[in-house]
Parts: structure tokens; sequence; C-alpha cells
């Protein structure tokens, strides 16, 4: 049996979070098109016949520019200590920049075998591929180079017979039916904010967050789950947005979300929604506590 660690780093709109969702089989991640997505540390369990992975999903590491960035930018970082396994994850369809630069600098001092995670191979021509390989391979620090497509599956496989054989030998370290540390009311409220992303465009998605208010449970099984919710944007101009004429926009954004959550909470679901303007919202502690959080350090669970 063997047990361990693995954390995905990389730059905003990689397919980090896809490819998370993709290895543990369920959807613990939200995703967009929109980079920066992923605001907090997401543990996912994949339980595979002899051996137990804990996969780690995490923020696009860039250029903060705000509180909430930061603390972004800090969770990802910190996953880069302590696991077993790391695997950087590069979108290929993207020409490597400075901000690629900077996230290799930081692998300088890792001390797990970092595993370069070439993604989204199923939108490039494969003569294209091979010279992007070739350059990575010459730069010697890798410990595997897998070419995936988080999408498809394409080779994902490989991927994780990969990662096994570098984990050490060691128990399980959650019961078999554990998925993810992440409480249901973050679940409830990232959900919506998928929403959000999808029926939204412009600024909204990077100065807009949800907060849940309430989150009621059913006194039943089979009763009423009620979730109570604040969209927060930082301007006057973007409440109109989100309402939408005759508030459209937010039952658009309603209808979507509470047949996700129906279907997540295997439920019936009541959602309500209001969007409130809070100029500093990014700068707010106390808001950023209940949405750019870690739900657990996996470091206490060794």
């Amino acid at each position: 049996m063997k047990s361990g660690f693995v954390s995905f780093v990389g730059r905003p709109n990689a397919g980090k979070s896809t490819l998370l969702n993709r290895l543990v089989g369920a959807k613990l991640a939200i995703v967009s098109d929109k980079p920066q997505t992923t605001r907090t540390r997401i543990l996912g369990v994949r339980n595979y016949p002899d051996a137990q992975v804990v996969f780690l999903d995490t923020p696009g590491i860039h250029r903060p520019l705000h509180r909430m960035n930061v603390r972004m930018v800090e969770l990802a970082l910190q996953t880069m200590k302590d696991v077993d396994v790391l695997g950087l994850v590069v979108d290929v369809t993207e020409p490597p920049g400075k901000g690629d630069r900077y996230v290799l600098d930081l692998l300088k001092d890792v001390k797990a075998p970092v595993f370069l995670v070439l993604n989204k191979i199923d939108r490039v021509k494969k003569f294209k591929l091979l010279p992007l390989i070739d350059a990575f391979q010459k730069d010697g620090r890798f410990a595997e180079i897998v070419p995936v497509s988080a999408q498809t599956g394409d080779n994902v496989e490989r991927l994780e017979r990969l990662i096994i054989d570098r984990l050490p030998e060691g128990p399980a370290l959650y019961p078999a039916d554990y998925l993810t540390d992440q409480p249901e009311r973050f679940m409830a409220g990232e959900m919506v904010r998928e929403k959000l992303l999808q029926f939204t465009h412009a600024e909204i998605p990077f100065s807009s967050a949800v907060v849940v208010d309430r989150f009621e449970e059913p006194p039943e099984e089979g009763g009423l789950l009620k979730i109570y919710c604040t969209i927060l944007v930082d301007r006057e101009s973007q409440r109109p947005i989100i309402l939408g004429k005759g508030g459209d926009m937010i039952k658009q954004i309603g209808t979507a979300a509470r047949l996700e959550l129906e279907a997540f909470f295997a439920t019936r679901v009541f959602l309500d929604l209001h969007v409130k303007v809070a100029a500093d919202w990014r700068e707010d502690d106390r808001v950023l506590q209940n949405i750019v959080t870690s739900a657990g350090r996996h470091d206490d669970e060794r």
C-alpha cells in the first residue's frame, strides 16, 4: 500500500482544477475560462487498489494586486512544501512568458520530485508539442514530463501510475469514503460563483465574490435545503449588470446554480441571492476568511 500528497501548481487557467476533478472522479473545484477562478486550496482524495492519493488543487500563481490575491498565492506556495510529489501544470496552448519563468524559479528549493504536466494537448498539433517537450527535458529539473488532456482524459491514467510509483509506502491517510475537506457551505458558494462567472463578462469575475450567509440543512431526508447568499461587487455600476433587466440575469444565475446544487446535494434546494456593493471587499480580512482560506492543513494530517 502506498499513500501520499500530490500538489498541482502553475499559472492561472492552466487547467489544474479540471485535472483535479478528473483525477478524483468528482467535481470538487469549479471550472471557468476566466483566470484566477480557484481562490483557495482544494483537497481531493482518490483511492486505488494499491494506493491512496491526496490531490491538492491550488490558486494560480500570479502577481498579486490585492490582499485577496496575496492570500491566494501564499496558499499555492504553501502546498509546495511537505508533499510527496509536486506537479507543475503548464498550458501548452500559451507561449511561455515571464510568469512561467517565475514559477520555474520557485521550484529550486522543492525537495519532492517535480512532474511537469503539459496540459491541453488536445488543442495543439503533435509537431508543435515535441519541441516544447524537448526544451523542458534539457532543463533537467523534472522527474517526469507527462503530456495530458485534463478535459478529455488523454494520458491521465499514465500520470496516475507515475505518481503512485513515486509515493512512499504507508497506510491510507483518510477513511475509504473520504472525498474532500471542503465544507458543504463552501461548496455551495463556489457553485453559485461558477454560474456567476459563466453568465457575466468583463470585470465582473475578478471583482465579485459569493458569501454564504445561511446554510440551513433540511430537517429530514428529502427535505428542502435553504441557502442564502450575497454576491459582492466593488462598484455600484456592477450591481445592475448582475441583476439584469427586470432581474433576469440574477434569475438565470440562480436557476442554473440551484439545479447544480440539487444534483450535488441530492435534495431540493431553495436558493436566495442578493447583490451588495462593498468597495474594499478584496482587502477585508473578515470577507477573505470566508472565501480565501484553506479548509485544513494537509501537513497536520501526517
